[in-house]
């Protein structure tokens, strides 16, 4: 089987994936099946999953931010990379809308998914570091 790019449709009631996907919008995925490549898998759900949470994550590292009373970019750099507690809830922000498929094809390749998960949450965080900043000192 090859890679296909298709747009998400939802399954029958019955499925228990139906919820999770009423749940979040229509997306392009890659397939979790047959020769899907990590980086493929990345591109075209984990990315807009995380693009999807992106208020969730801002919310997040607001929170640590405040208790560890980091408030400058440098602080907000050590505490994404440094605080394991934060990378932990990070990658679940965003792994817990993957569905059955998605999750087993997650769990095979989760080393390097988890870290370029985590790099693409970190630059995404330093792009809005005045959103998050503000958030922290509100």
């Amino acid at each position: 089987m090859s890679l296909s790019v298709t747009e998400l449709h939802v399954p029958p009631p019955s499925c228990p994936d139906a919820a999770l996907l009423a749940l979040r919008p229509t997306i392009a995925i890659a397939s979790a099946t047959g020769n899907a490549t990590p980086a493929n898998f990345l591109r075209y759900t984990l990315w807009p999953l995380l693009k999807l949470q992106n208020e969730t994550i801002l919310a997040v590292v607001a929170d640590f931010m405040l208790a560890h009373h980091a408030d400058k970019q440098r602080q907000l750099t050590e505490l994404m990379t440094c605080n394991l507690k934060l990378r932990y809830i990070s990658i679940g922000v965003v792994s817990d809308l993957l569905t059955t498929a998605e999750r087993s094809y997650h769990r095979q390749h989760c080393a390097h998914l988890n870290r370029r998960l985590l790099e693409l949450s970190l630059r995404q965080v330093q792009c809005q570091v005045g959103t998050v900043v503000n958030a922290s000192v509100a």
